[in-house]
């Protein structure tokens, strides 16, 4: 197996709701109901969905995979402590990432630049970046994923000080796609 297996699906729309929705734990049905629109509930279910396949195809699991989490709310896989994962979702696409290491994932949808938003989550450096790209909307959301998948990978999730969250990036990995075409980008970061 690769260090990292990347599973992505963009048929957010296009599977039978009710039918996953039995096939899944009674543990993620009951947090994929808690959502209040249909396409909330899909995104949770078809992230789900990703994480069974990939164990089945990288680990031969073939149960369905009961989470507990960590003080920060990190899922990891009841009696599989050596198998990490990562979820994440938006309009366009869910995405999940498998490892034997721990690993952070995010996908985001490329969205019109907005300079506040930017100026209180990105540094000087960053904001340098984005300035001298080619498109400041792909630059930033490209930073916004590395960024998210970094905090994801250590637990924390989004912290009040995103401008450092890349402060200490020499230590990770990260491997950003973009799928312009289908106007999303996704970033894994792993130790």
């Amino acid at each position: 197996m690769h260090s990292e297996m990347v599973y992505i699906d963009e048929h957010i729309m296009d599977f039978d709701l009710d039918a996953a929705l039995q096939q899944i734990s009674e543990q993620r049905r009951e947090q994929a109901l808690r959502f209040k629109f249909e396409r909330g509930q899909r995104t949770c279910v078809l992230a789900y969905l990703l994480l069974r396949k990939a164990l089945r195809q990288e680990y031969g699991i073939h149960e369905n995979p009961i989470f507990e989490y960590n003080v920060h709310g990190k899922p990891s896989i009841i009696g599989h402590p050596d198998i990490h994962f990562n979820l994440s979702h938006c309009r366009e696409a869910v995405a999940c990432a498998v490892s034997p290491h721990p690993i952070g994932i995010d996908v985001e949808s490329v969205s019109r630049y907005n300079d506040s938003v930017a100026l209180y989550t990105m540094n000087d450096r960053e904001l340098q970046q984005i300035a001298a790209a080619p498109r400041p909307d792909v630059a930033f959301i490209r930073l916004w994923t590395m960024k998210e998948a970094r905090l994801k990978l250590t637990g924390e999730g989004i912290t009040d000080d995103l401008k450092s969250a890349l402060a200490d990036s020499a230590r990770y990995r990260f491997t950003t796609i973009e799928q312009l075409e289908r106007n999303y980008i996704y970033t894994v970061c792993e130790e």
